[in-house]
């Protein structure tokens, strides 16, 4: 560890205002991080919705549906058993764990109907 001694222009040592203790050492600072000038508006409920049934309508058309066998499909993408392709589908809370314990990447939205209620 590195010690400071703190001294002004005159050569004096400056003191702890508190403890008068002369020796310092540098102490890690949280970085002052500027905020952007611009803001995002939050999106209603209604826009987030509406993003959300595009989202499935692009899975739906872009990824083939592999229904209750997604674990079981991901592994075989992940190992190389089979071609990398997009998938989706259904996996329980455990089945779910288990991809992520082994490594394998994975998401998971809110699947909502595209009707409106």
């Amino acid at each position: 560890m590195i010690l400071f001694t703190l001294r002004c222009a005159r050569g004096h040592e400056i003191a702890c205002p508190e403890c008068s203790d002369t020796t310092v050492e540098k102490a890690v600072m949280a970085p002052r991080l500027g905020r952007s000038r611009e803001t995002v508006p939050a999106m209603s409920p209604v826009q987030f919705r509406a993003a959300l049934v595009e989202l499935r309508r692009q899975i739906e058309t872009n990824c083939d549906y592999v229904g209750n066998r997604f674990a079981e499909e991901a592994r075989r993408i992940h190992y190389g058993e089979i071609d990398a392709h997009s998938i989706y589908g259904e996996a329980s809370e455990d089945e779910s764990r288990e991809l992520s314990d082994e490594g394998i990447s994975f998401g998971r939205i809110p699947w909502i109907s595209p009707a409106d209620s």
